[in-house]
């Protein structure tokens, strides 16, 4: 898991009523957590939004296309929300909700948090330049 990844992710719960957050990898890993999110739970929610975010993608032939680009996967539970996004490649941005949240403000600040989110996981890796290999 990254640390230096879960405090941008903390951003997410600027928004009133905003509760979780939780990046993954497409294969359900998790990659960070906002800090308030204990990690037991953080892994099991990963494993869950893995298999969301797949069976979402298998539905894109039911909008009468068979080549529809999944976006977004949102599901409303009595006691609130779960959103989930694509973060770049092979990651995923999930973010849990009250009820009452104003839901273009959370989907917005999740777009913006990806836009930021994605310039850290595409980073070149650092080389060891003092290998004489």
């Amino acid at each position: 898991m990254n640390d230096n990844l879960s405090w941008m992710l903390d951003s997410a719960l600027e928004i009133p009523g905003a509760l979780h957050a939780v990046l993954i990898s497409a294969d359900g890993l998790l990659m960070a957590r906002t800090k308030e999110f204990q990690r037991d739970d953080a892994d099991r929610v990963a494993a869950a939004m893995s298999g969301m975010q797949s069976l979402s993608r298998s539905l894109g032939f039911f909008c009468d296309e068979p080549d529809q680009l999944w976006r977004q996967t949102v599901v409303e539970f009595s006691g609130g929300w779960v959103f989930l996004i694509s973060a770049g490649e092979g990651a995923y941005l999930g973010v849990s909700a009250l009820p009452d949240v104003d839901m273009q403000d959370i989907t917005f600040r999740m777009q913006q948090l990806v836009g930021r989110l994605g310039k850290e996981l595409t980073s070149p890796a650092r080389q060891d330049i003092g290998s004489n290999s």
